[in-house]
């Protein structure tokens, strides 16, 4: 094979691939100046997020009681800009509207995000107080922040269900998929999870959409929180936005491989065993083991 058949190769492979009928969904068109998200400027992102949640942990490790501000203020100000680029190319890509109404809903959607930082920072220290009580392995809360997969994938949750709460598009599953590549931990950005939450070891958990889960909740890896077979609409199509995930009481335990499926409810108390598979509601304080 010659150079002149390698070129004719190469020059009939790039017009198949340009074809409107071999593009299909897989092409999206942008607008005019408009710009997809950025996966290096989502990952600076949270980046910047776990520094403000964890000065000192994350960031700038030389952080002391006298620059802390500056330091929070730096990383405030290139948190919001960016936030509101990645924001604005979310909108863009979500609906068709003009470009000033894209960059305004983004600079007020990235302040509001800013302004639940402090919250956000106080619901995270239950899930490192959490883990810490929950593991006798754990010699202090900084090993816990430091080390432990389940904090950033929480942390990458809770900052995902921020910005889906604000109506954000896009932006949030992309923060949660970010983590799930980290930490092997699956925590879909719609899921409702209190505080003092907790998962140990963590590879392997699955979290559904449309969970619920209560206060002083501690999973263990492997667990399944999903959904059963759901209906179809006349078409054949799977009817979205039915909530079809477990509901979980406050005070659950669930051990390590349980699958539970469905839209039923784990009442408070209840201790699941691990390697099982639960369909039907769970009775508060019941525990649920393997039979021998």
């Amino acid at each position: 094979m010659d150079s002149r058949d390698i070129t004719s190769i190469l020059t009939d492979t790039v017009g198949k691939l340009s074809e409107g009928e071999a593009l299909g969904m897989l092409f999206h068109r942008h607008s005019a100046g408009d710009i997809g998200p950025s996966g290096k400027a989502l990952h600076r992102i949270v980046e910047l997020a776990r520094a403000i949640l964890f000065p000192g942990y994350y960031g700038n490790t030389r952080v002391d009681g006298q620059t802390i501000a500056y330091h929070i203020g730096v990383n405030v100000e290139e948190l919001y800009s960016l936030m509101a680029q990645q924001i604005e190319a979310g909108l863009a890509h979500a609906a068709d509207e003009p470009k000033e109404w894209l960059e305004q809903q983004a600079k007020e959607r990235a302040a509001k995000f800013v302004s639940k930082l402090p919250e956000l920072r106080r619901t995270l220290a239950t899930d490192v107080e959490a883990a810490y009580n929950g593991d006798p392995a754990a010699t202090s809360k900084g090993e816990i922040i430091y080390c432990y997969p389940a904090i950033r994938a929480i942390a990458n949750y809770r900052i995902a269900h921020e910005l889906l709460l604000l109506g954000v598009p896009l932006i949030p599953r992309i923060i949660t998929e970010m983590a799930h590549s980290e930490t092997g931990i699956d925590i879909h950005p719609g899921a409702k999870i209190g505080n003092y939450f907790t998962i140990d070891h963590g590879t392997g958990v699955v979290i559904g959409e449309t969970c619920i889960i209560g206060n002083n909740v501690k999973l263990y890896q492997g667990v399944t929180l999903g959904a059963k077979s759901f209906p179809l609409d006349e078409k054949g199509n799977p009817i979205k936005g039915i909530a079809r995930h477990p509901i979980i009481g406050d005070n659950v335990i669930i051990y390590s491989n349980a699958t539970i499926l469905g839209r039923i409810t784990i009442g408070q108390g209840a201790v699941v065993g691990g390697n099982i598979w639960v369909t039907e509601d769970v009775e508060p304080g019941a525990r649920i083991v393997q039979r021998k």
